[in-house]
């Protein structure tokens, strides 16, 4: 099994046993089994995946960074959220509040944190199924 820590910039998140841990990052998916070589790698704004107490659990993560080694995961991450948790309403109205700030042609809009912020809802929403 593999020990995974999941820490927010607000603290421990969770902390868990699984079996796989599944990841994206810049190169693409990734799945983390036990024993496997250590490693240091970004995640990107993306679906995470577990399997806890025999059941899968599926995450929207906003990016951060990942640490294994000897069966120890390490996930810093700069927002989470359990699939259970996520409200469609919320990520639908956040996806639409990024692309009215995109789709306006004010230089006083941050272009980038919009651009992030669509990222994050259209991952939430891919997450459960939207």
């Amino acid at each position: 099994m593999i020990r995974c820590k999941i820490v927010t910039p607000f603290g421990k998140y969770k902390e868990m046993d699984t079996s796989i841990l599944n990841v994206r990052n810049s190169i693409g998916e990734m799945g983390i089994l036990p024993n496997r070589m250590p490693i240091v790698t970004m995640l990107e704004i993306s679906k995470m995946s577990t399997i806890e107490n025999g059941q899968k659990e599926e995450y929207a993560i906003g990016g951060g960074l990942l640490y294994f080694k000897e069966n120890e995961a390490m996930i810093l991450v700069d927002s989470i959220e359990n699939k259970n948790d996520i409200e469609k309403d919320r990520a639908l109205a956040a996806k639409s509040r990024a692309e009215d700030y995109l789709n306006k042609k004010d230089e006083s809009i941050d272009a980038k944190r919009a651009e992030l912020a669509l990222k994050r809802a259209m991952n939430r929403l891919k997450v459960i199924g939207e």
